[in-house]
C-alpha cells in the first residue's frame, strides 16, 4: 500500500486531535504527518502515534510537500487557502461548510456515495455532523424501502459549539449548584451569563442552533435538508429538522420518523440496519438497551434503537432514535474515511 503525506490544518482543535487518532485507528498509511495550528502554537511539540511532531503555521510549502490536507480550521481559512492547496496538487478534504453547496464540490459520506469523491476538482467537503450521523442510518433504509418523508428532532451536545461550549456547560452547572445551594426550587431563579449560547445551557435546552432563516428554520436545520439531498442524489425526499442544544458534553442524538415508499416492518428494518456499515443496532427495551450519547461518545459507529412502527404512517412508517459521536463520524472519522478512498 502506497503511503500518503498528510497535513492537518487546525490540528490543536477537538476535530484536529480526533483526526490524528483516526489516522492511527484506521491504519492509514501515513508517510509524513504535518500539523498546522495558529501562530501562538507554533513550535510546540505534540506526541502522536506517528512520533513527536512540531506544530507549524500554514504555508504554501506545507501543501507542496503533502498529498492530502485535512482542514478543520473554519470556513474563512478554508476559503483563503483553497486555490493554493489545489494549485499544489494536494487534495483538500474540508470539514467546514465553506464548499458543501458548490455544485462541483462532492459532499461525501463513504458508506453512501464513495464514487462521488472521485469526481473532485481538488476539494471534497465533509457534511455537517448532524447530517452525517443521520445519513448513515437513513441511507440503507432508503435503498431498501425508499424514503418519502423524514422528520428529525436533534439533541445536540455542547461540544458542537467547540471547547467553549463544553466549558460553559461545566461552569454554569457549577455556578447554579453553588447559587441554589442544591435546592431544585431555586435553580430557575439563578443567574448565569450566557456566552457561547443565546441562553443559559445548564439545566436547560435551547431550540436554536445557528442563524434563523426566512422560512423560520435555522441554518443548522436547513443544512440537514440541503446536505441529505446532495449526498443521496435525490431532492424528492421531504426532509424537515428541528435542532436543539441540550446540556450534554459530547455525542449528538436524533429522533427520526420516516415515511417509506414500500411497506416496512420493524424486523425488516432491523435486519437491514444490522447489515449496514457504520451502524450498530442497540435495541432491546426489555433490558433497557437503547442509544444514548454517553455510551456513543468515543465510538465510531452510529447507534440506532427504539425501532418501532410509526403510528401515524402505519405500515409505511418507522420511528427510531440514534446517537453518534459528532467529533468522529460527524467530522474527523468521516474525513479520514474519505482520505482512505485515495489510498
Amino acid at each position: 500500500m502506497d503511503t500518503k503525506n498528510v497535513v492537518i490544518v487546525g490540528a490543536t482543535g477537538a476535530v484536529g486531535k480526533a483526526m490524528i487518532k483516526c489516522l492511527d485507528n484506521l491504519e492509514f498509511p501515513v508517510g509524513n504527518l504535518r500539523l498546522v495550528a495558529s501562530e501562538r502554537s507554533k513550535g510546540k511539540v505534540v506526541k502522536t502515534s506517528f512520533g513527536e511532531i512540531t506544530l507549524e503555521t500554514i504555508s504554501d510549502e506545507v501543501f507542496e510537500s503533502s498529498d492530502i490536507a485535512l482542514f478543520s480550521a473554519g470556513g474563512d481559512i478554508s476559503r483563503e487557502w483553497r486555490d493554493r492547496v489545489v494549485a499544489a496538487d494536494c487534495l483538500m478534504i474540508d470539514n467546514s461548510s465553506a464548499f458543501r453547496y458548490e455544485y462541483d464540490v462532492p459532499l461525501v459520506v463513504p458508506e453512501i456515495n464513495p464514487d462521488a469523491a472521485r469526481e473532485h476538482n481538488g476539494v471534497i467537503a465533509n457534511p455537517n455532523c448532524t447530517t452525517a450521523i443521520a445519513a448513515v442510518v437513513l441511507w440503507p433504509l432508503h435503498e431498501a424501502f425508499g424514503l418519502k418523508k423524514v422528520i428529525i428532532s436533534t439533541y445536540q451536545a455542547t461540544s458542537g459549539a467547540g471547547a467553549k461550549g463544553m466549558q460553559e456547560l461545566l461552569d454554569q452547572t457549577r455556578d447554579v449548584l453553588e447559587e441554589s445551594e442544591g435546592n431544585p426550587l431555586k435553580v430557575s431563579k439563578c443567574h448565569v451569563e450566557p456566552r457561547a449560547f443565546a441562553h443559559p445551557i445548564a439545566f436547560n435546552i435551547i431550540p436554536h442552533i445557528d442563524k434563523f432563516q426566512k422560512n423560520g428554520y435555522t441554518k443548522e436545520e436547513m443544512k440537514v435538508t440541503w446536505e441529505t439531498h446532495k449526498i443521496f442524489g435525490d431532492d424528492s425526499i421531504a426532509v424537515s429538522c428541528t435542532a436543539v442544544r441540550i446540556p450534554t458534553l459530547r455525542a449528538h442524538s436524533e429522533s427520526i420518523v420516516i415515511e417509506t415508499e414500500k411497506s416496512v416492518s420493524v424486523d425488516e428494518a432491523r435486519e437491514v440496519l444490522e447489515d449496514s456499515d457504520g451502524v450498530k443496532v442497540v435495541d432491546n427495551p426489555d433490558d433497557e438497551l437503547y442509544p444514548m450519547p454517553l455510551e456513543a461518545s468515543g465510538k465510531s459507529g452510529v447507534r440506532v434503537g427504539r425501532i418501532r412502527q410509526n403510528i401515524v404512517f402505519g405500515e409505511n412508517g418507522l420511528e427510531f432514535f440514534i446517537s453518534g459521536d459528532q467529533l468522529l463520524k460527524g467530522a474527523a472519522l468521516n474525513a479520514v474515511q474519505i482520505a482512505k478512498l485515495f489510498v
